[in-house]
């Protein structure tokens, strides 16, 4: 029998949502988690302290808010998109005045309870609000001259705000999701190359901006025998800790770059390199096509969806996943310099887990709103 509620986009109870959210895609999420765990373990020489358990409690929480935020309905999401970008907009401009300083960059907010680093609430708020804007503009109206200054204020604000912490890696990240969903809104071609020539007329002047620590990132990433002590120990040893995994890995805790403290950050920005080390080649390409399997199914979603708010939505959250996997991976293999980008639900960190599960719970509730039909224009926001 043909359910019309599925056809005529009408709103679901809560018994039918919970039946349509797709369990297996959460327990994929939860293998992908259960890798990062049993790797904090193995940095922690075989305890679950100070790293996994924690680890593992705050994707126990995200999941729960990943299903709660599945729950809610696509269009009260389209509702809240610029109170939530406000909110994070916020949040950064209090980084500036009240921020601590981690790891020489002004990043986090202490609230007590929490520290919060807003800059990774920012990038799936911006995603949102950016799918809500074009979703109230034909195709025709998407590439007009006035109707691309609004989403360039909004792209524009936060960058300015994550430069100034300073923090290149997220503000790259905020402006290809971005450019992703300007692209997918059906931006004209003619837009992007412009773009791409002012970023390379505009290189000089950024040279000459940057910091000193960020312009030997670049001279360490095309030379990192040049200063192996110094600049290029990380890419170094995470090359050596890669290179003698080989195909099957030296055997789970029994890496010698990690265990014996070589290489550097390998609880968060490090992780992929201690598992190859531990589980070589097989490893790796083992959670490479976990995170495959992710990105195939969020495409999908977008995909099947027949509104646009829900299809710009999750594309933006599939392609914002992909860049935390390609940049972490490349990072670590030396095929980009070293920045602080996490790998997604494998690295340590509580802000970027929670906001993920929080990113993963609107691609849910586009999965489970996927045949709604939402109009065009203002009315569609009230």
């Amino acid at each position: 029998m043909l359910d019309l509620r599925r056809l005529t986009g009408q709103e679901l109870r809560l018994s039918e949502k919970l039946v349509e959210f797709n369990w297996g895609f959460l327990l994929l999420l939860a293998l992908i988690a259960s890798i990062g765990f049993a790797m904090l373990y193995s940095v922690a020489d075989g305890s679950f302290t100070p790293w996994a358990l924690r680890q593992a409690a705050r994707f126990a929480a995200g999941a729960c808010i990943m299903i709660v935020v599945a729950m809610i309905d696509l269009r009260l999401w389209m509702r809240l998109a610029y109170p939530l970008y406000g909110m994070s907009l916020a949040l950064l401009i209090a980084v500036e005045i009240m921020g601590f300083t981690g790891m020489g960059a002004q990043r986090w907010l202490d609230l007590g309870i929490i520290q919060l680093q807003p800059s990774e609430i920012m990038k799936v708020t911006l995603v949102l609000v950016l799918a809500r804007y074009f979703h109230g503009l034909t195709l025709d109206e998407v590439s007009r001259i006035r109707n691309l200054l609004i989403p360039l204020a909004l792209v524009g604000a936060p960058v300015a705000l994550v430069v100034l912490q300073p923090d290149l890696g997220t503000a790259i990240l905020l402006v290809a999701a971005g450019a992703i969903i300007f692209f997918s809104a059906g931006l004209r071609w003619r837009y992007f190359i412009f773009a791409g020539a002012g970023v390379l007329a505009a290189i000089p002047v950024i040279w000459s901006r940057l910091h000193d620590y960020q312009r030997n990132r670049v001279f360490t990433f095309l030379d990192p025998e040049s200063d192996p002590l110094g600049t290029g120990y990380h890419i170094l040893q995470s090359k050596i800790a890669l290179g003698s995994g080989g195909i099957f890995g030296k055997g789970f805790m029994e890496g010698t770059q990690s265990q014996l403290n070589f290489l550097p950050e390998k609880h968060t920005d490090f992780i992929f390199t201690m598992l190859g080390e531990e589980l070589g080649l097989v490893g790796g390409l083992a959670l490479l096509t976990l995170y495959f399997i992710v990105l195939m199914f969020s495409f999908n979603v977008a995909l099947q969806c027949r509104n646009q708010f829900g299809r710009l939505l999750a594309i933006g959250i599939s392609m914002m996943f992909f860049f935390y996997v390609f940049i972490n991976t490349a990072m670590v293999m030396g095929l980009l310099p070293v920045v602080g980008v996490p790998l997604p639900l494998v690295s340590y960190g509580g802000t970027s887990m929670l906001s993920l599960m929080f990113a993963f719970g609107l691609l849910m509730s586009v999965y489970i709103h996927r045949n709604l039909e939402i109009s065009r224009g203002p009315s569609a926001f009230w």
